[in-house]
């Protein structure tokens, strides 16, 4: 190949380097376990808690999250093979209507059972729990 040939041959792949960069095709689906999240709709998401300032509801939270979810997430929510670790800075920074959502609904095709049958002052109880859990990779106050 001659100088001038392996100079073009170059430039071409430079120039597709750059476009790759500056238009990389179709968003990619996010497949994360976490992104279900994100599909809560803005009405639910923007629900309070209304146990917020109830003393007992983490303490109680705590108890039914250790009878109905722990076999899955882990007794510390740290997760396991079945289920993601709920300390997980996409599960902390969620809001507390989005939780009570995923509860609600269920991921069903990722294994996780809707909990609509549970009373909902019950499911705002497991929400003020998984609030009140320090966040992967932080150190409690």
């Amino acid at each position: 190949m001659t100088l001038r040939a392996s100079g073009i041959v170059l430039l071409l792949l430079t120039l597709r380097v750059v476009a790759a960069q500056t238009n990389p095709g179709p968003a990619r689906k996010d497949n994360s376990v976490y992104a279900e999240l994100a599909k809560a709709p803005r009405k639910a998401a923007a629900r309070q808690n209304p146990l917020d300032a109830d003393p007992d509801a983490v303490a109680a939270g705590a108890k039914l999250f250790g009878l109905r979810c722990a076999e899955c997430h882990g007794e510390m929510a740290e997760g396991g093979r079945k289920a993601p670790s709920l300390l997980a800075e996409q599960v902390q920074q969620a809001t507390p209507g989005t939780l009570f959502w995923i509860l609600t609904n269920g991921v069903v095709r990722h294994g996780m059972p809707v909990w609509s049958k549970l009373p909902e002052p019950q499911r705002w109880q497991i929400v003020s729990y998984l609030k009140s859990l320090t966040p992967a990779g932080k150190s409690p106050p």
